[in-house]
């Protein structure tokens, strides 16, 4: 199979999501021709361009056990906008995975009203983590619309972590960094996220369970980043402890 990675969908649709993973995911080749032309691709589309429109993959855990954080987060998203608004713009795919190998993306979505609409019409449901699909998704997109960052919430981990971790090594190429948004105190979890955020030159941090100042720092320095790139995540640390936490972590 060809290392050219599958494109997703149109990312001109309207607030409904879209399936993607019920699927095969497309196998990754690892001859070095193919790697070389993936990275000069990858890196031909300069995601960081000056005056680019920020776009940031916001992804969820929806699984049964989330239904606090995903109301929360519902809750929360609107400052992630108001941020970037500061900055510029952003737009946002919210991608999130539930149940029985369902795993779903929405089209790009510039409004806070219209995500939280979206967000309030799904409901969490019980099944296994499928945080490899999730990090396919953001490959997808960095080589199709350039994303800037991916956010990650989620408490547990229930997967492969070598396969996880070759998938973030793919975004790190892409200078693509991932910043995992941990609840609670999973120790296989942490160290999985800990990875990921490691490999692609993000950060991993934990919060409390139903601690909303905490995860709205969080998401707030991640829509900076993904806004404005280091320069604004520098900016927000000296008045943001969020900020602050993930500078400490990025390379």
């Amino acid at each position: 199979m060809s290392g050219e990675p599958v494109k997703p969908r149109s990312a001109d649709q309207s607030s409904a999501a879209k399936g993607f993973a019920s699927g095969k995911e497309p196998s990754l080749t690892s001859g070095s021709e193919d790697i070389a032309a993936f990275v000069t691709k990858a890196r031909a589309m300069s995601p960081h361009a000056t005056g680019a429109k920020g776009r940031l993959v916001f992804a969820l855990d929806a699984t049964m056990s989330r239904q606090p954080t995903w109301d929360m987060a519902c809750a929360l998203q609107a400052d992630m906008f108001r941020e970037a608004a500061a900055l510029g713009s952003l737009d946002i795919r919210l991608v999130y995975y539930r149940g029985l190998n369902e795993c779903r993306a929405t089209g790009w979505i510039s409004d806070s009203a219209q995500l939280a609409r979206l967000m309030g019409k799904i409901d969490c449901r019980g099944g296994n983590t499928q945080i490899g699909k999730v990090l396919s998704e953001a490959r997808r997109e960095a080589v199709a619309s350039a994303i800037r960052a991916v956010v990650f919430v989620g408490d547990a981990m229930e997967e492969a972590v070598d396969d996880l971790c070759a998938k973030a090594g793919e975004l790190g190429l892409l200078k693509v960094p991932v910043f995992m948004f941990q609840e609670g105190h999973d120790h296989v979890a942490e160290q999985a996220f800990r990875e990921i955020a490691r490999l692609t030159g993000g950060a991993w941090c934990r919060f409390d369970p139903g601690a909303a100042a905490q995860l709205r720092d969080l998401l707030r320095a991640a829509a900076a980043y993904a806004a404005g790139g280091r320069e604004a995540l520098l900016r927000l640390a000296k008045t943001a402890n969020g900020a602050a936490t993930l500078l400490g972590q990025m390379k």
